[in-house]
């Protein structure tokens, strides 16, 4: 048990022979269960080397968690256990809490931060806790638990700063000695207040001090790293609770002496890097990590692309070997509801998305020569508001390979005279900006409002474009690539009312699905 003040034992420090033991003796499997080690076929293709998952969120309550709180909470004497027992958590530490008191007897007080995905509150109230929802972090909702146990007289059950409980999380290490027995180069482990890392890394260190243990944390939650490198403590002001379960402004005494002493690295990603490893995961397995879940396979390929960069022979396939990777995919409590931003952030997080904004004259034919230049890539968002008689300023996303496509098909762009930003790494551009394009203007004299749906192929736009009386001016143009539906796109088009007669014939030519939104009340309201 660890105290108000935060200190995980008032004994001497316990050494690596302790954790062997509190580790090997465990109880943990009355309610977990040995999780499969699993291997990523594609994404060793793609990486060069051979990839194994740990798969942790197949536990019961989909998270490593559970393993910690019970071991912990088994080995409670009974009158702590008789008063009940109160814990903080962004989710899964609660859940395995919660299940551990259900398997006990005992009653269960969950505080957790407002930020709380729905998802991980309903989960924990349906193993019969009780939530309380406090702060917006980990940190604000630990220090509320404190409060709540000295004036009720409850048991704490730290999530990550207590012996039993990192001995818990260490018997993962122990499963992946047993289930890889052969060569193993690195162990990727996310990192939030660092009792996962901690138990993993001091377990394998005693056995298989050769293996390298990185652990891996978001640029915007990065307390171990930042505590590791100062020697002690450094508590954050903010953390950034996109990954709300390693969303910790303040790690462990315990954990930073053992992360301290065991890991080689610590890696740091940033969200379009977890968002594309979610969907690495998903295309393997067809499951949904959540962010923090995600985080290790995120670091995994940040390391592999700096170590393929220092020209590593066992990650190229020249060596004699790939290098033999694990990631601790540890945990899968995703709120549905985060799963579109997930999606458009993740092709720009593996690359596969780049965002630019081109200027283009302000005349006749420079659209049809704009989206002749991006050619065959094809594209993923279009925005286009007319504002200026002079210019016209494009937002595109189009889909490359890799960053190089990027810069050749901004050098296209230039090379046409069209000025262009990459804002392929701007974050206020693909969280915000990209859907505030457009506006009132002007300039949109007898502009129809239509809505088409495109065959979701190249060229589609291309055919409605060389269809269209030159005399047009298209005055507005938003499209988003939404994966195999057709193309769904809104345009706006200056049409003189002499031409009303030709333009439905346009309509009838093309043979798009269309509905006329000119009299559409939002448009008359915000862009009319």
């Amino acid at each position: 048990m660890i105290s108000s003040d935060d200190s995980p034992q008032a004994s001497p420090a316990l050494t690596p022979t302790d954790y062997l033991k509190r580790i090997l003796t465990a109880r943990v499997y009355e309610v977990a269960q040995e999780t499969p080690l699993d291997a990523a076929h594609h994404l060793s293709a793609r990486l060069g080397a051979r990839v194994l998952l740990k798969r942790e969120d197949l536990q019961p309550v989909f998270s490593f968690k559970l393993r910690g709180a019970y071991n912990c909470m088994a080995q409670l004497d009974y009158s702590a256990r008789e008063r009940g027992v109160i814990a903080a958590s962004a989710g899964n530490h609660a859940q395995g809490v919660a299940l551990a008191a259900q398997r006990l007897g005992c009653r269960a007080v969950i505080v957790m931060p407002v930020t709380t995905p729905q998802v991980k509150i309903d989960a924990v109230q349906h193993r019969g806790a009780e939530v309380i929802l406090q702060g917006d972090s980990y940190s604000e909702a630990y220090e509320y638990a404190l409060a709540l146990q000295a004036a009720q007289h409850l048991t704490f059950v730290h999530p990550f700063d207590d012996p039993n409980v990192i001995a818990g999380q260490g018997t993962i290490g122990m499963e992946l000695l047993r289930q890889n027995t052969g060569r193993l180069d690195a162990i990727f482990i996310a990192i939030g207040g660092g009792g996962l890392a901690a138990g993993v890394a001091t377990y394998v260190k005693q056995l298989r001090p050769d293996i390298k243990i990185i652990g891996v944390q978001t640029t915007d939650s990065d307390a171990m790293a930042r505590s590791i490198a100062a020697g002690k403590i450094v508590e954050l002001t903010e953390v950034g609770l996109f990954s709300d379960g390693t969303a910790v402004k303040r790690v462990g005494n315990e954990t930073l002496r053992l992360c301290s002493a065991h890991l080689d690295e610590i890696i740091l990603v940033d969200t379009d890097a977890v968002c594309a490893a979610i969907k690495d995961v998903f295309q393997e397995t067809r499951s949904i990590l959540e962010p923090a879940g995600a985080l290790a396979i995120a670091g995994l390929k940040a390391w592999v692309e700096r170590e393929r960069a220092a020209r590593n022979r066992a990650l190229d396939g020249t060596g004699a070997e790939s290098a033999v990777l694990i990631a601790i995919a540890c945990g899968a409590n995703m709120n549905f509801d985060r799963l579109r931003f997930v999606s458009e952030r993740a092709e720009i997080g593996e690359r596969r998305e780049a965002v630019y904004a081109v200027t283009i004259p302000e005349e006749r034919g420079s659209f049809r020569r704009f989206c002749a230049t991006v050619g065959a890539h094809p594209i993923t968002e279009f925005n286009y508001r007319i504002a200026d008689a002079r210019v016209a300023h494009i937002f595109i996303g189009v889909s490359v390979a890799d960053h190089d496509e990027a810069r050749t098909i901004a050098e296209g762009f230039e090379r046409q005279g069209f000025a262009t930003i990459d804002l392929s790494n701007d974050e206020l551009a693909k969280l915000h900006l990209r859907h505030l394009v457009g506006g009132r203007s002007s300039l949109a004299n007898d502009e129809l409002l239509y809505r088409f749906e495109f065959p979701e192929r190249p060229g589609a736009l291309m055919r409605f474009l060389n269809a269209m009386n030159p005399a047009w001016n298209i005055s507005l143009f938003h499209y988003r690539n939404h994966g195999a539906d057709p193309g769904r796109v809104l345009v706006g088009i200056q049409v003189p009312d002499a031409d009303k007669a030709e333009f439905e014939a346009f309509l009838h030519v093309m043979g798009y699905p269309y509905t006329d939104e000119s009299a559409h009340p939002a448009y008359r309201l915000f862009l009319a």
